[in-house]
């Protein structure tokens, strides 16, 4: 009998190798807010770096697996992946992880993703390159949620096997993350998806690129991003914190307070999307969803690379009942 599982997470698959850089071999420059906006370094030059890291097994929809079964639930990841080392890597992974593989197809004769992070001080600047892989979307059964993230560009019809699948299976919610190509290709073209999402999740500035707006003002992003389609919007504003808006209220979380200077921030968006879909999952509301998923991303950015640092949902709930007092899901709207 084919198993169903409760969370079933797809997109693109990669390793990521962490390029650690001197200090004295960058700079950064930041704008006129003082927020940091380059990293530079002399043209021509020889840079020396500090070390590498391989992360096997990574990527939005990946790490997005393997939070949902820390926290207790059953996952499996529909991904891509060559016939070489580093695809055999990333299954080992998985399996270690206990991400069920069964729908992640192994390619003959196809390299596997690869990526590089320039690591500097706790930020990351990823040079990513996707693999061209023939998408289908594999008998899933019927499982409770698909959470979909970033994918490589010649996906778009892959997109609309997805989106079908959804409203043939109008019981299956769909959580949407979109990574860097789903939001250049924009709205129009993926709005079947947008409609269709029972929760979708960004951050500020790619909020004001799905919208094409300059305006930072956050209530009037929830709302029009609310008006493309998904129930939920969730909209994140790093040290600022998060905000969440249904359709009727609308709630703010400030950032959970770091348990040590970050380390690296790869994979706290996923850790946060992620989480706060596991908890609607498990029956909480938007208001305390908002609330467990901060504190897996504080955890996240205390290690290198996106899944070292996430959480069961024992640990997690022990951080919850140590929070600050402050540290409140406020209604704002």
């Amino acid at each position: 009998m084919k198993k169903e599982f409760d969370f079933i997470a797809i997109g693109d698959i990669t390793t990521d190798a962490f390029i650690k850089l001197k200090p004295e071999n960058a700079h950064i420059v930041c704008d006129s807010m003082g927020k940091k906006c380059q990293i530079c370094m002399n043209f021509g030059d020889k840079v020396e770096y500090e070390s590498v890291t391989e992360i096997f097994a990574v990527g939005n929809s990946s790490n997005a697996a393997v939070s949902a079964r820390r926290l207790g639930i059953s996952s499996a990841l529909v991904a891509h992946v060559g016939d070489d080392y580093y695809g055999t890597k990333k299954l080992e992974t998985l399996k270690k992880e206990k991400v069920d593989t069964c729908f992640v197809k192994v390619h003959k004769n196809k390299k596997s993703n690869y990526h590089y992070v320039l690591w500097y001080e706790e930020e990351r600047t990823i040079l990513v390159k996707h693999e061209e892989y023939g998408y289908q979307l594999p008998d899933i059964g019927k499982p409770q949620w698909i959470y979909l993230s970033s994918l490589g560009e010649n996906s778009i019809s892959f997109h609309k096997d997805i989106a079908a699948f959804l409203q043939k299976n109008n019981e299956v919610l769909l959580a949407f993350q979109p990574g860097t190509f789903q939001i250049k290709l924009g709205y129009e073209t993926l709005k079947e998806l947008y409609g269709l999402s029972h929760l979708f999740f960004c951050n500020v500035e790619e909020a004001q690129k799905i919208l094409k707006l300059k305006d930072r003002d956050i209530q009037k992003l929830l709302r029009a991003l609310h008006n493309l389609g998904p129930k939920t919007v969730v909209v994140t504003d790093g040290p600022g914190g998060a905000y969440a808006f249904d359709g009727e209220c609308m709630w703010h979380i400030p950032m959970y307070p770091d348990f040590a200077p970050p380390v690296d921030r790869t994979g706290a968006g996923d850790s946060f999307a992620s989480t706060f879909t596991v908890m609607i999952f498990l029956g909480k509301t938007v208001p305390e969803a908002l609330a467990y998923a901060p504190i897996n991303s504080a955890s996240v950015v205390q290690k290198i690379g996106a899944q070292e640092g996430l959480l069961s949902l024992d640990t997690l709930e022990s951080w919850l009942k140590k929070a600050p007092e402050n540290y409140k899901p406020k209604r704002i709207a």
